[in-house]
C-alpha cells in the first residue's frame, strides 16, 4: 500500500525544529575541539600514499563523543614494550555548524564535509585523532532530515608531519618528536682586520687583509679613516666565504687623497639569535641544506633543525666548518658538529611503566615467552 498523499513526513519547520534541538544539544553536552585540515605535499599517485603530509591550519568547532564510557578500540594493551593505547572515538558535528566554519573567510577547509585523513585535537585528553571513515548519510528517516556528521576516529600517531597550525599546543607535538638535527655551532666572533699602502699624495693604493675575522654571514661594512684627521675618505667593500664566513678579499673602490696614517676598520660579525619556525640554509657539497628550526639555544650554541631536505632531493647531511645562515633572522653560525635526536619512537603512543620485582622473573630466559621453553 502506497503511502499517504496528503500527509508529509518533511514539514521544513520540524525539520529545522530537530537541527536545532541537535545544535543546541552538542552546544551543551559537546567538547570544543580543532580541527586540522591536511594538505597533501607530495601524494603518490601510483599507491595512492601520501608520505608527507602537512597541517597548515586549525578551527575551533564544537562535537559530541558519542563514546560515554571511554574510548572505543582495543584500549590500553600490555605489551613487552609497554602499555601501548589503541584509542578509538567518534565525534559527531552539525552540518549547519560545519557549513558556519566553512563560510568562514580565514580558513582553508573548502570541502562539503570532513574528510578522511584529517585530524581532531581534544583538549581534554591532549591527543589527537585521524579520521578514518566520515558518515555522511545517518539519516533521522521520520523526518526526512540529515543533521549530522559521524566522524570515526583513531589515535594519531605523529611520524614527522609538518604542523604549523598557530595553536602553541598543537605545534608542540611537532617540536617534542620530530626527527632532530642537533648543530653545535661556533660562537667565536672575530673582527676581521687589514692595513692599507699610500703613495706621496696619499691616495691609497692597495689594501691588504691580514686577519680574516670569524662568522661573517653578510658581508660587513668597511670604514677608512686616518688617525692624523686628514685626507678624504675611501672606500672599499668586502667579499665573504660562503661556506666559512670568513672575509676572502677586499676590493678598493675609491682610493681618496692626503692620507697619513689610515686606519681600517670592519662593523663586528652580528650575534646569532635564530627565529623558532624560520627556515635556515646551509652549503653540502654541490647542494644546500634546509631546515626549519625548532629551538636554539644560545647557553651552548646549539641548533636544533627539523624537516631537513636538500635542494637537489638526494639525502645529503650538514658538513662541518660550513655556515648556517637563517632566511628570517639573518643568523649565522659555523658548524664545529652534528648529531642526530631520533624522538619519533617516543610518540608510539606508549605509557611508561614501572614493575615490581615480584610481577616478572627477570631472572627467566624469556619472561615473556613460554615457561616450556624457560
Amino acid at each position: 500500500m502506497a503511502k499517504n498523499l496528503y500527509i508529509s513526513d518533511k514539514v521544513k519547520s520540524e525539520q529545522e525544529l530537530y537541527e536545532n534541538i541537535v545544535i543546541e544539544s552538542l552546544k551543551i553536552y559537546g567538547q570544543e575541539v580543532y580541527y586540522i585540515p591536511r594538505d597533501l605535499v607530495n601524494e603518490d599517485t601510483i599507491l595512492g600514499d601520501d608520505p608527507v603530509s602537512s597541517f597548515n591550519s586549525a578551527y575551533k568547532v564544537e562535537m559530541y563523543i558519542e563514546n560515554v564510557e571511554g574510548f572505543d578500540g582495543e584500549g590500553d594493551l600490555f605489551t613487552r614494550f609497554g602499555v601501548e593505547i589503541r584509542d578509538e572515538a567518534t565525534f559527531i558535528v552539525a552540518r549547519r555548524r560545519w557549513s558556519d566554519t566553512v563560510a568562514r573567510y580565514d580558513n582553508e577547509i573548502t570541502v562539503l564535509r570532513p574528510k578522511e585523513g584529517d585530524l581532531i585535537y581534544l583538549e581534554l585528553s591532549k591527543s589527537l585523532f585521524q579520521i578514518n571513515h566520515v558518515e555522511h548519510e545517518q539519516p533521522f528517516y521520520q523526518l526526512s532530515n540529515l543533521p549530522v556528521f559521524k566522524l570515526r576516529c583513531s589515535l594519531f600517531e605523529y611520524t614527522g608531519e609538518d604542523l604549523d597550525t598557530g595553536i602553541e599546543t598543537i605545534d608542540d607535538i611537532e617540536t617534542k618528536y620530530a626527527y632532530t638535527y642537533v648543530l653545535t655551532l661556533s660562537n667565536t666572533r672575530d673582527s676581521a682586520e687589514a692595513t692599507a699602502t699610500i703613495d706621496s699624495s696619499g691616495t691609497i693604493t692597495a689594501i691588504n687583509l691580514t686577519d680574516s675575522g670569524s662568522n661573517y654571514f653578510t658581508a660587513p661594512t668597511v670604514t677608512i679613516t686616518d688617525s692624523a684627521g686628514v685626507g678624504s675618505l675611501a672606500t672599499a667593500t668586502a667579499t665573504v666565504d660562503s661556506n666559512s664566513g670568513e672575509l676572502i678579499s677586499l676590493t678598493l673602490t675609491n682610493g681618496g687623497s692626503g692620507y697619513v696614517v689610515p686606519r681600517i676598520t670592519f662593523s663586528s660579525p652580528a650575534i646569532s639569535t635564530f627565529t623558532k619556525g624560520e627556515v635556515i640554509t646551509s652549503p653540502s657539497g654541490t647542494t644546500t641544506m634546509r631546515g626549519e628550526v625548532a629551538k636554539y639555544s644560545d647557553s651552548d650554541n646549539k641548533l636544533h633543525l627539523i624537516h631537513i631536505g636538500a635542494d637537489d632531493g638526494k639525502f645529503h647531511n650538514f658538513t662541518p666548518t660550513k655556515k648556517v645562515v637563517g632566511l628570517t633572522s639573518g643568523a649565522g653560525g659555523v658548524i664545529t658538529l652534528v648529531t642526530q635526536d631520533n624522538k619519533l619512537s617516543e610518540n608510539e603512543q606508549n605509557t611508561d611503566f614501572s614493575l615490581g620485582t615480584d610481577f616478572i622473573d627477570f631472572t627467566e630466559t624469556n619472561p615473556f615467552g613460554d615457561t616450556s621453553n624457560n
